[in-house]
């Protein structure tokens, strides 16, 4: 395991740690440095930020943001990059939604966000820690940048996936090019993760709804 974190909401965090989200939609911070954001590594551990206003930015009633630990990080999730796309095209974004609990307002913003409109897309495949990984806090994870460097991951952690292999295949299976999407050179992960096709929401959607499993 590499001990790159990714910075996501932790109420995202939650969503994609139940199945619920399977995508990870950014533009960057303003603190990626010259080149710009990218996915720079082909696994990685979901890193938890905190702030109020993320509940009113997501699509799920109710839900709720984990607590914190005082002077501690606990990281409970693991991803893995399965695809990686550069999407200019506004219709290409918006046909993502059943794919995250993100507010439509919020992807248009990240989407409209700088002078060059477009997203940066990864479906991932995510894990849970088994046990959770907790350690100090510090002000090196601080920060408006996706990427931090964690310390060595404990030699006892564990993974299991969240999706069984049915279910990951079902996503990942129901894509197909879109216009307005390509691949990006410098959005490979680390690790030779091709680019591939962009994901088809309605056919996620009604393979979903019909209970559908991939041949």
């Amino acid at each position: 395991m590499e001990s790159a974190g990714f910075k996501e909401w932790a109420i995202v965090g939650e969503a994609m740690g139940r199945g619920e989200q399977s995508v990870i939609v950014r533009k960057g911070g303003i603190a990626e440095g010259r080149s710009g954001f990218a996915f720079r590594h082909s696994e990685f551990f979901l890193f938890p930020t905190f702030f109020h206003e993320q509940k009113d930015r997501i699509r799920v009633e109710d839900a709720e943001i984990p607590k914190t630990r005082p002077g501690e990080l606990e990281i409970r999730l693991f991803a893995k990059v399965v695809t990686v796309q550069r999407i200019t095209a506004w219709e290409t974004a918006a046909a993502l939604e059943p794919l995250h609990i993100l507010q439509p307002s919020v992807v248009r913003e990240r989407f409209d966000y700088d002078e060059a409109p477009g997203l940066h897309v990864a479906m991932v495949r995510v894990f849970r820690l088994a046990p959770s990984w907790i350690f100090p806090d510090a002000p090196r994870y601080a920060g408006c940048r996706s990427w931090i460097k964690l310390p060595e991951p404990p030699k006892e952690l564990r993974v299991e996936p969240v999706l069984n292999e049915a279910e990951h295949d079902l996503i990942s299976r129901a894509r197909r090019p879109e216009p307005g999407s390509r691949p990006n050179d410098r959005d490979r992960p680390r690790g030779g993760i091709a680019c591939r096709k962009a994901a088809d929401s309605n056919r996620i959607s009604r393979a979903i709804r019909s209970g559908c499993r991939p041949l």
